[in-house]
């Protein structure tokens, strides 16, 4: 797997991390973190090790291994021995386990939007489905996805109307899923997505768009979340 690309904000950071109350493995936590909510460290990918990151924030190696053992703890990142941390696929899949969800739309032969279009070659048919994530009976999600219909096709539809999609994408391509890639900005809700999630027209959003690619470089996922901002922590979720 390809090792993720170094940033090169760390000599910056470093000095900023001995300025705040908070302990600095905390610190460094956080912004990892961060590094895999915005995709800069992709599903799947080899984290730089600890020496590299002492280095990179100027930190003993122990502060390092300190952050990673909260990001373990949370199931963000794999550690394997002598192969060193990885970012952890299960934990991305695993994001909207417990929601309530509303089937919205399932419409075949679905155009995927140009803004999706994370890199690629186009799978020969999308499935786009619109679907309402509840948590304890509130609103939290309101989500497109576009998915290959040949995977579609290999469950049940009535799977599709209760179940995360990104379980099922798992469980039907797992021996050919490729790089998966995600991108979090904070934006405001618009008419519809208001009312979708409850909130006033203009308030907050986290948008977050998914994509994933499979072995052979077809799209054969891309999504579009919109969250509600009171119901955002960048600790969490991402793919």
């Amino acid at each position: 797997m390809a090792q993720a690309s170094k940033l090169s904000d760390g000599a910056g950071q470093g000095a900023n991390l001995k300025r705040s109350r908070i302990a600095i493995y905390l610190q460094l936590a956080a912004l990892f973190r961060s590094r895999i909510t915005s995709g800069h460290w992709a599903v799947g990918s080899r984290i730089p090790n600890i020496d590299e990151l002492a280095e990179e924030f100027g930190v003993a190696r122990g502060t390092i291994r300190q952050a990673f053992d909260a990001l373990e703890e949370e199931g963000l990142v794999e550690r394997l021995r002598a192969k060193g941390s990885f970012v952890n696929w299960t934990s991305i899949i695993k994001a909207h386990e417990g929601s309530d969800i509303t089937a919205l739309e399932s419409t075949p032969n679905a155009v995927l939007p140009d803004v999706l279009r994370d890199g690629g070659t186009a799978a020969p048919a999308y499935r786009r489905f619109r679907r309402l994530h509840r948590r304890d009976g509130e609103p939290h999600l309101l989500g497109t996805s576009y998915l290959d219909e040949r995977l579609y096709e290999m469950l049940a539809p009535e799977r599709f109307q209760r179940e995360p999609l990104l379980r099922l994408l798992q469980e039907t391509a797992a021996q050919s899923l490729g790089p998966a890639h995600q991108v979090l900005t904070i934006t405001t809700a618009d008419v519809e997505t208001a009312a979708h999630l409850e909130i006033a027209v203009n308030a907050p959003i986290a948008l977050m768009r998914r994509a994933v690619l499979s072995k052979d470089g077809e799209l054969i996922y891309a999504s579009e979340g919109r969250y509600r901002g009171d119901r955002v922590r960048l600790e969490i979720d991402l793919r």
